[in-house]
């Protein structure tokens, strides 16, 4: 399964925060945070968040791409488009 996720570092808690679009419409799961951009922390933050929340191991999700920017590209083992709804709610069809 692959997920695109709007990171906010630096957000003063690690907390999914619902479905997001992009000004070009594209639909992305906002996520925060506590941890600094500063030698992968944020991205180590967000990947234990999102591999807690789906329970699967952190092993389970990979940065594809984005590892320097706020969008990026997740791919998450063993997971369907079910288990992210369960998880992270219902993305908004508009």
């Amino acid at each position: 399964m692959r997920l695109v996720v709007r990171l906010t570092p630096r957000g003063g808690r690690d907390a999914v925060e619902g479905w997001g679009r992009s000004s070009a419409g594209e639909l992305h799961l906002r996520v925060r945070v506590a941890a600094a951009p500063v030698d992968g922390a944020a991205n180590a933050a967000l990947i234990k968040l999102i591999a807690k929340a789906l329970k699967r191991p952190a092993r389970a999700v990979r940065i594809l791409s984005g590892e320097h920017g706020r969008l990026k590209l997740l791919e998450i083992d063993g997971v369907g488009p079910d288990d992210v709804r369960r998880a992270f709610g219902e993305a908004p069809l508009t």
